[in-house]
């Protein structure tokens, strides 16, 4: 789960640095749409991951402690 937050963050920082490019270098709004296209993909995928933790009992809600 950590390794695909931090696969999420990095998508979303390459989107973010080819915003920032010039528009003749390379095509930078295809490069940043399939940028953001995978860390969609990849938020998915976590989601689905966690959901199957929390069935299979790997994952138990627990909330917040309240000190009682």
């Amino acid at each position: 789960m950590v390794i695909l937050l931090a696969a999420i963050l990095l998508a979303l920082g390459s989107a973010g640095f080819f915003m920032l490019r010039r528009p003749g270098e390379d095509d930078p709004k295809g490069r940043m749409a399939r940028a953001l296209a995978l860390r969609v993909a990849l938020s998915v995928g976590l989601f689905g991951l966690v959901l199957l933790g929390w069935h299979m009992g790997w994952v138990k809600p627990g909330g917040l402690p309240t000190g009682r």
